[in-house]
């Protein structure tokens, strides 16, 4: 029965289905779980960043289709994690059709349950070791029992900030959409707060 319950509470195919930009507003207050090896982690996702596609040349697969970025093409509501500056792993949440290569970077979390003292979740590459995420979750379903995000209540638009994405100046112009969404006042924020407009 419990299982059932927990299973319930998960984020359907259809949430995930739907463009870049809107899966990366509508994640802010969704809840982040994995069972991992040492115990249940749980957080609040309150940063986000959305690469909307092949065109997006911030987005990995603008150089492609490879073997790295397949994953990013579908089908949607898949894990797809990558490894940077040789000690980081970065999680990110495949949106859209099937074909389109698009994906929602999970920036930050407000840790709600099981991360050990110590570990920070203000970034993405910290928010994946204080979640034991990492390349062993690439392509996972994320309406699986291992690695999951569950259903909470929608933040509202007066709460939501937007504005540039971070790290990603190589983009050109594409650097200064704005592409990131964080809950205003949070402290798990990661990034500068810098913000071009409400949502």
């Amino acid at each position: 029965m419990g299982e059932v319950c927990d299973l319930a509470m998960r984020l359907p195919l259809s949430f995930y289905n739907r463009p870049a930009l809107t899966v990366a507003r509508e994640l802010l207050g969704k809840v982040l779980v994995h069972d991992a090896p040492n115990g249940r982690r749980a957080g609040c996702i309150v940063e986000t960043e959305a690469y909307v596609g092949e065109h997006d040349l911030a987005c990995h697969a603008s150089k492609g289709r490879t073997k790295r970025t397949e994953v990013l093409f579908g089908p949607p509501g898949r894990a797809y994690v990558y490894f940077i500056y040789g000690m980081y792993y970065c999680l990110n949440v495949v949106t859209e059709p099937e074909g389109i290569a698009a994906a929602v970077l999970l920036r930050a979390l407000e840790p709600l349950g099981g991360v050990p003292p110590g570990l920070f979740t203000n970034g993405p590459g910290k928010l994946c070791r204080a979640m034991e995420v990492s390349l062993a979750h690439n392509r996972e379903d994320l309406r699986g029992k291992r690695l999951f995000i569950e259903d909470a209540p929608q933040i509202p638009k007066s709460r939501i900030e937007r504005g540039p994405r971070v790290g990603v100046e190589y983009s050109g112009p594409w650097a200064q959409r704005p592409y990131r969404f964080w809950i205003r006042g949070n402290r798990f924020v990661s990034a500068p707060r810098r913000s071009t407009r409400n949502t």
